[in-house]
């Protein structure tokens, strides 16, 4: 499990970029690379990364399940995430 502050960090993060993603767009479009300099540096969406939604780990994240690895599979071997089987050949 991550620290919590990691995680709280994160969604501060995330908080920010959704604040000023229309200023930040507009500035953008005006090619106002200066206005854009003197925003905070988490407005940029950039600065947040992907976590696993159980353990709130960054490493090894499936974009499509939200989840890290080790989390995906404890949840696929249950059988908790439907239309994944194990695979065998």
């Amino acid at each position: 499990m991550a620290k919590t502050s990691w995680i709280e960090r994160d969604k501060r993060k995330r908080e920010t970029v959704a604040k000023y993603a229309a200023l930040r767009a507009e500035l953008k479009a005006k090619k106002d690379y200066h206005g854009l300099s003197q925003l905070p540096r988490d407005a940029s969406p950039t600065r947040t990364v992907n976590r696993c939604l159980m353990s709130g780990r960054r490493r090894a994240f499936l974009r499509r399940f939200k989840l890290s690895r080790i989390a995906f599979r404890e949840l696929a071997s249950n059988g908790m995430i439907p239309g994944v089987t194990k695979s065998s050949w």
